[in-house]
């Protein structure tokens, strides 16, 4: 996915990239300060057949069974396309179907109980321990809703790291300890909550630019300049938007690096996503309070900050990509303390109505805010979101809802060029029934799968290893205010790799990839150099290509993660760890 043109985290990280070394210089790597550390990578994900899991309900929401494959049509960007593979799934099992017309889906044998596999994924960095915990609680109530086919994995972010609750079990006893190593960490969310209660207390004190602006295009009805319009987000309201897109940012990112980490699995794939509270939009969040006219107009169409396809794209493509559905859970719930004015505390002990007067219309606003995007996810994935009330229930109702449904698969023409393809399901001759899958799919590149692999490696600390990368570095070096530049020496076994001969020439064009995050959770951009090797001979073994870079960092710990891949075999060689000033 790409990203508009923003300041980036960190500074850029690729100085230099100097070859070292002519094609087969052999010499071994010398021990390398990060050799014993796990690497990073599971393997690329080739998608060859589209998975679309179908409920078909009537008008009073009830299950409807007993259809065929040519009872529907799919569509992609608006073609019709056959339908490869068809399987219907009711109450937890396969049935058996008779049209010999369409072949059912692989490995599913009638009568046979289908499994879903849940994979919890529990928001620390947004969400508020009291809210996380009730959440959580009624969780493990509802363990018991599980069948015996059903399987439970958890893991938890904290704005840095994702750590691994439980592997992949329907023990009652190992989800409940799970559950409570869960309770016992740490939650954000207050701080996340006294940041925008600082921004809503400083931009108080501020002159109301959308409100000058409106009156004077009412009075005067001249044209108002550019900047007004186009960088409505100025000063606090600018740094607050910023650092809130940041946290939203590494979030989406975490919960891709999970789904790739646990893709795959047989039968229906289920991630509910405990979501502390993630806005649509960090820019209209930040100025809830003056959404009209021309403001709103300004603070929309500022291209420093990502629009909400940019922000949670990634995170729809990846579910969609390696077919998971999203059933977000609206941890906070209905919070009438939810707009923080100086008034109000963090005891949860505060009641405003949300119909009186400015601060109620201001808590609406961002909460639905954050409604919005359970919504998008949800809908884009053929989920369901679990909003306010909703998060009491919400195992037992993604249990319920992923009983029953259609199996729907077929083979797209794959052209891996990042392009985002329409899906839309209908059906042939039922206009009373209503129909609910997801809504697309990105033909993902394998350069795109990799970049994300490589950024998701830095907050994942247990992820499929891949095959090890040598990796030196040498003695940091002053570069300017704040920075060094270290020096590093990456040595890539050509045993690992392949050359093709060519005109006489055995080559290869690898990509090279480098990201650092800070203590903080602030992270570089990844960008993709190629690195050309060739020689009038065929590699031999035990024999290494060697070059050099160096990385740009502020005077700070950092965790790196460097990854080099072969675009002929698909191999990825990675090496991770920390690096700074010493």
């Amino acid at each position: 996915m790409t990203k508009p043109n923003r300041p980036l985290h960190l500074p850029p990280i690729l100085a230099a990239l100097i070859l070292l070394a002519a094609l087969l210089v052999t010499a071994a790597p010398a021990p390398a300060q990060q050799d014993d550390l796990p690497a990073v990578f599971s393997e690329v994900i080739d998608v060859r057949v589209v998975n679309i899991e179908v409920v078909v309900t009537d008008r009073q929401g009830n299950r409807i069974h007993d259809l065929v494959a040519s009872d529907f049509e799919l569509l992609v960007d608006g073609e019709p396309v056959p339908i490869d593979y068809f399987t219907e799934i009711q109450e937890g099992l396969v049935r058996e179907t008779d049209d010999s017309d369409v072949a059912a889906v692989p490995n599913l044998d009638a009568n046979e109980p289908v499994g879903t596999s849940f994979l919890l994924f529990i928001d620390d960095f947004f969400s508020i321990a009291r809210d996380r915990d009730r959440v959580l609680n009624r969780l493990e109530k509802d363990f018991a809703q599980l069948g015996p086919a059903d399987r439970v994995a958890a893991v938890a972010f904290d704005g840095k790291s994702v750590t691994m609750l439980t592997s992949w079990t329907n023990s009652p006893s190992q989800l409940a300890d799970a559950l409570q190593r869960a309770r016992r960490r740490r939650a954000h969310g207050l701080m996340r909550m006294g940041e925008l209660r600082t921004n809503d207390q400083e931009r108080m004190d501020r002159a109301n630019l959308s409100a000058l602006a409106d009156r004077f295009a009412e009075d005067g009805g001249v044209d108002l300049p550019e900047d007004v319009l186009r960088g409505n987000l100025r000063g606090t309201e600018l740094r607050y938007a910023t650092n809130l897109e940041n946290q939203l940012e590494r979030s989406v990112l975490a919960a891709v690096a999970t789904l790739r980490s646990f893709a795959n699995r047989p039968g229906r794939k289920v991630m509910l996503l405990l979501a502390g509270g993630w806005p649509e939009s960090p820019a209209l969040y930040t100025v809830a309070d003056r959404m009209q006219g021309l403001a709103a107009i300004g603070v929309a169409a500022d291209t420093r900050m990502m629009s909400q396809d940019d922000l949670y794209g990634p995170l729809v493509s990846a579910a969609n990509l390696i077919g998971y559905t999203l059933y977000p859970v609206d941890v906070p719930g209905f919070r009438p303390e939810f707009a923080l004015d100086a008034s109000v505390g963090f005891d949860g002990n505060s009641a405003v109505d949300p119909s009186q007067g400015a601060l109620g219309s201001l808590m609406q606003e961002r909460e639905m805010m954050q409604h919005h995007t359970l919504e998008l996810l949800a809908r884009s994935t053929g989920g369901v979101p679990m909003i306010n009330s909703q998060r009491d229930t919400a195992l037992a109702d993604a249990v319920a809802d992923t009983r029953s449904y259609y199996w729907l698969g077929f083979e797209p023409q794959r052209r891996e060029d990042d392009e985002v393809h329409d899906v839309d399901v209908r059906l042939v001759g039922y206009p009373e029934y209503r129909v609910r899958s997801r809504e697309g799919y990105v033909d993902m590149s394998r350069g795109t799968e990799v970049t994300m692999m490589v950024e998701g490696a830095l907050l994942f600390g247990n992820p499929p290893s891949a095959k090890p990368l040598g990796v030196r570095f040498g003695k940091p070096q002053r570069a300017g205010f704040g920075k060094i530049m270290v020096p590093v020496q990456v040595a890539i076994p050509l045993d690992e790799v392949t050359l093709l001969p060519v005109a006489g020439v055995w080559q290869n064009e690898l990509e090279f990839r480098v990201t650092v995050m800070d203590r903080n959770g602030n992270r570089s951009e990844t960008p993709v150099e190629t690195i050309r090797i060739a020689g009038n001979q065929q590699p031999q073994p035990g024999q290494y290509f060697t070059f050099e870079t160096g990385l740009e960092l502020r005077r700070r710990e950092h965790t790196f993660v460097i990854a080099v891949y072969d675009p002929l075999t698909g191999t990825i060689l990675s090496s991770s760890g920390d690096i700074g000033p010493r």
